[in-house]
């Protein structure tokens, strides 16, 4: 594997503006923010993707992710936040290891969605369930 920016800061070895971190994961700054205030939390052990990070991992970047998102409303007082994450390049993500965004959003921010939607039909939507219930 070549050497992974987040598990390089994870282990202090490279820069980093730090938000909060506990023994499970570690929250910084995003170098390149849709906002101000733009916050990456990645567990401290390597997982690729949500494919790879075991389920009790995932549960603990979830806890820090609701501390950092209260934190981040005290601090900045935005009119909303948007928490992302993508799995894949076909999703977008450009970091293969585990990270969630929390990006603290203000009306008229420019800030815009990853995808533009629109309505399914009743046959769409049941032949998706009917795929996802067989595979459980």
């Amino acid at each position: 594997m070549d050497t992974c920016v987040f598990c390089e800061i994870v282990a202090g070895r490279a820069p980093a503006y730090r938000v909060m971190e506990d023994e499970h994961a570690v929250a910084f700054l995003d170098r390149a923010p849709a906002a101000a205030g733009h916050t990456l939390i990645v567990p401290r052990n390597h997982a690729r993707d949500v494919w790879e990070l075991p389920e009790d991992a995932c549960a603990e970047v979830a806890r820090l992710v609701h501390r950092v998102s209260a934190l981040l409303r005290v601090a900045l007082a935005p009119d909303g936040l948007s928490v992302t994450h993508a799995t894949g390049e076909a999703a977008g993500q450009d970091v293969f290891h585990f990270h969630a965004h929390v990006v603290p959003r203000w009306r008229g921010d420019g800030v815009r969605l990853m995808w533009e939607t629109r309505r399914a039909s009743s046959q769409e939507l049941q032949e998706v369930l009917e795929r996802v219930t067989a595979a459980r």
